[in-house]
C-alpha cells in the first residue's frame, strides 16, 4: 500500500474533464485513499489542505469525504440529480478528434453515483431535462442512456413538452423560449416529486461537479437535519479552478451592485449563489414550486429567499468544482445576457418575496441597465473605487453608492 507521502507526491497537479485518463487516475487515487483505513478523514484532509497539494489529491479528498459518510449512513433514501440541457450535443459525447469538448457526461454522471452509492441504502435518479435545445439535446441523452448499464435509472424530459401550462409550477412560462435553465430544472424537480423522492440535487450539464461528492450534501440533511445546503466554491477549503478573468474587470462592479440587491442572502455569507450543486428536501421544494417568480440564471436567489421565507435556513459545505468554460451555454447565449437576468431576476424576487434591499440600487439597475448591451459596455472597466476591494466589502454602499454607480455607468 503506497503511504500518504507517496499518493501526494505522485498525484497530478492538472485535472482535464474531458480526458478518461484523469477520471481514471482520480478513481485510483480515490480508491487507494479509501484503503488508508488507518488513517483519519482529518489527516487526510489536513494534507490536501497544505500549500501546493496537487488538484487531484484535493478532488480526491473530497470524495473520500463524501464516500466514507455514504458507506456509514444507515438511512434510507430516495433522491433525484436534476440537470439543464441547452446546447449539449459536444459535451454530452466522448472526446475525438472531431469533437475536442466532449465530456461524456451522460455515462460520467452514471458512473459517478453508481460509485458513490455502491453498497448504501441510497436509491436515485438521474433527470436530464432539455431547455428548448437547438441541438436536440433530448434524443442525443436518449440515445446515450441507451447505452449505459444504468439506463433504467434516467428520465430524458423537454420543456417543450410541458409546455403550455394552465397551472402547476410552469404556469407562468409561455414557452421553451422564455426559459433560460430554470424553466427545465423546474420541470425535472416537478416531475422528480412526483415520482416520490425525498430530495432534489440539482448540477449542470457538464462535469464540472463530480457527482461522487453527493454526500457533501446528504450528510448535514440526514445528521443534521438541513432541508437546503448549498455547495459553496468560495469557502477556503472548497477546490475551485476557474477562469474569473474570463468575465471582465468590471465583474466586480456587478458583484457589488448584486450583494446591494440581495442583502437578505449575502449578509448571511452566502456568497456563492450560483453554484451548481444544491440539496433541497421535498418539502420545502414543494411549496417553492408553487409559485416560482422566475425562469432564468437568477432562479438560485429566487430558491434561496424563498427557504428563508417558509423559515428554512440553508447550510453551507465547500466542494470541488471544475470549470467547463468551452462550451457554457452562459457564454454561447452572451455573457452579460446571463449577468442581466441574474440582477433583474434578482431584484424581482426580493420584491415579491418583501426581503430587506437597497431600493436605491434596484432603481439604479431598473433606470440605467435596460439590455446586456449596457453590461458590455462596462464589463471591461473596474471603478477605482472598487479596485482592489476585499472580497468581504462588495455590496457595502461606502465602498460606492448607487447614485455613484449611476454615474459611472453614464460616464461609460
Amino acid at each position: 500500500m503506497t503511504s500518504l507521502p507517496g499518493l501526494l507526491r505522485h498525484a497530478k497537479t492538472h485535472f482535464d474533464l474531458t480526458n478518461p485518463g484523469d477520471r481514471k487516475s482520480l478513481d485510483q487515487l480515490t480508491s487507494e485513499l479509501l484503503e488508508q483505513e488507518r488513517l483519519s478523514l482529518d489527516e487526510i484532509k489536513a494534507a490536501a489542505g497544505t500549500a501546493g497539494a496537487p488538484l487531484e489529491f484535493r478532488l480526491a479528498a473530497k470524495l473520500l469525504d463524501s464516500r466514507r459518510w455514504l458507506i456509514r449512513s444507515t438511512q434510507p433514501l430516495r433522491i433525484a440529480i436534476v440537470f439543464a440541457m441547452w446546447g449539449e450535443h459536444h459535451r454530452l459525447l466522448p472526446r475525438s478528434a472531431s469533437n475536442s469538448n466532449g465530456e461524456d457526461s451522460l455515462h460520467v454522471k452514471l458512473d459517478q453515483l453508481e460509485w458513490a452509492t455502491a453498497g448504501t441504502r441510497i436509491d436515485w435518479k438521474l433527470y436530464a431535462v432539455d431547455d428548448g435545445c437547438p441541438h436536440d439535446s433530448a434524443d442525443l441523452a436518449r440515445r446515450r442512456a441507451a447505452e449505459h448499464p444504468a439506463r433504467d435509472r434516467v428520465t430524458v424530459l423537454e420543456l417543450v413538452d410541458a409546455l403550455p401550462a394552465d397551472k402547476g409550477p410552469l404556469a407562468g412560462l409561455g414557452s421553451a423560449d422564455g426559459s433560460r435553465k430554470a424553466g427545465a430544472i423546474i420541470l425535472g424537480c416537478a416531475r422528480a416529486i412526483e415520482d416520490g423522492v425525498d430530495a432534489v440535487i440539482y448540477t449542470d450539464a457538464d462535469n464540472s461537479v463530480h457527482l461522487g461528492q453527493i454526500g457533501l450534501l446528504l450528510q448535514p440533511w440526514v445528521d443534521g437535519g438541513a432541508k437546503v445546503v448549498l455547495g459553496d466554491r468560495k469557502h477556503p477549503d472548497a477546490v475551485l479552478v476557474k477562469q474569473e478573468a474570463r468575465w471582465g474587470e468590471g465583474i466586480v462592479l456587478l458583484r457589488h451592485m448584486q450583494r446591494m440587491i440581495g442583502r437578505a442572502i449575502y449578509s448571511r455569507g452566502i456568497l456563492d449563489t450560483q453554484a451548481a450543486f444544491k440539496l433541497y428536501a421535498s418539502d420545502v421544494l414543494s411549496t417553492i414550486l408553487e409559485r416560482p417568480t422566475v425562469y432564468d440564471f437568477s432562479f438560485d436567489s429566487d430558491w434561496i429567499l424563498a427557504s428563508l421565507a417558509q423559515g428554512v435556513e440553508p447550510i453551507q459545505v465547500p466542494f470541488a468544482f471544475i470549470d467547463s468554460a468551452a462550451e457554457s451555454a452562459s457564454i454561447a447565449q452572451g455573457p452579460m445576457t446571463t449577468w442581466e437576468a441574474l440582477l433583474k431576476g434578482l431584484t424581482a424576487s426580493v420584491r415579491r418575496h418583501g426581503v430587506e434591499h437597497d431600493l436605491e440600487m434596484a432603481q439604479v439597475l431598473e433606470e440605467e441597465i435596460r439590455s446586456a448591451t449596457d453590461l458590455d459596455r462596462i464589463i471591461d472597466h473596474l471603478p477605482p473605487a472598487l479596485a482592489n476591494a476585499p472580497e468581504e466589502r462588495l455590496g457595502d454602499p461606502t465602498l460606492m453608492s448607487p447614485a455613484e454607480i449611476r454615474d459611472w455607468i453614464r460616464s461609460h
